[in-house]
């Protein structure tokens, strides 16, 4: 993949730091200015949207996801958690937009919490799946959802740590809710316990495809800026399938297992913004 060699995304700062040189081509890195983690050097947006645009993205085995869909039980189990948890901080109801949506379980999973549901997602193939889970799902970006459509959620699961320009797309994001309406943002938790204990074999270190790491501090700092109000942190206990547990200790199980799921705390941050309208003024 061509490369390209950036400043920091947060902040703009050149001025870096060594935290994880070890993964061939790339490193990451730490902004000496505002302590943001990075990937350094990163493969153009363009090569990446490119993979993300495959069919095989979600079904593969170079990057991307081995099977998506054998993943599915503890998919659901965490959107229905996730689900739970945004009734009981009053954050469903109404309509609801997921950017990234893969299949659509969590547009599934949200049928009985919100009354209207649309997704957006670069590959073809989970449009397909998710246009039967959801009233209307979009292939791309949001850039694809239309101008006037708004929304009382949006949200972001496994999403904002592929993104190139992260201001510039929670801002786009922003542009299609409703005043009091809700964004949340989950994302692997780089303040996690589990990666200062698994340092370079921290699996939320997908390299080349996360380019972003965000810990609770920066991520509010982010959601702030765009002028979102009240963030709070959003409970998201995550599910995992027993052999893909297994895989990251190098222990092979046989795919029939997917069906067991281990419940891992503290690898997500979620956190949930109150948009105020008129963002800017």
């Amino acid at each position: 993949m061509e490369l390209e060699y950036t400043a920091c995304p947060l902040c703009g700062s050149d001025r870096k730091r060594k935290a994880y040189p070890n993964f061939h081509t790339y490193q990451v890195v730490r902004c000496a200015s505002c302590n943001f983690y990075y990937l350094y050097p990163r493969p153009t947006e363009a090569a990446m949207l490119d993979l993300y645009s495959k069919n095989d993205y979600f079904e593969g085995e170079e990057a991307g996801y081995q099977s998506y869909a054998e993943q599915e039980p503890a998919l659901r189990a965490t959107f229905r958690r996730l689900m739970i948890n945004m009734k009981k901080h009053e954050i469903t109801g109404g309509s609801l937009l997921e950017v990234g949506c893969g299949y659509g379980y969590l547009l599934d999973e949200a049928k009985h919490f919100f009354n209207f549901r649309v997704g957006t997602d670069f590959s073809p193939q989970a449009v397909e799946k998710a246009k039967t889970r959801a009233e209307l799902v979009y292939q791309g970006g949001v850039d694809r959802v239309p101008p006037d459509r708004n929304f009382d959620c949006i949200i972001a699961t496994q999403v904002i740590e592929h993104v190139y320009q992260p201001q510039l797309f929670l801002e786009e994001l922003a542009t299609h809710l409703k005043p009091g309406g809700k964004m949340v943002i989950a994302t692997p938790n780089m303040g996690s316990f589990w990666r200062y204990i698994m340092r370079d074999r921290w699996p939320s270190f997908k390299i080349p495809e996360h380019i972003l790491y965000f810990d609770k501090k920066s991520l509010s700092v982010l959601m702030k800026r765009i002028g979102l109000k009240n963030i709070k942190t959003l409970p998201y206990p995550h599910a995992f399938p027993l052999p893909l547990i297994a895989s990251k200790l190098n222990v092979t199980l046989p795919s029939s297992l997917n069906k067991y799921n281990l419940w891992m705390p503290a690898t997500t941050l979620a956190l949930y913004g109150t948009y105020p309208g008129n963002l800017g003024s």
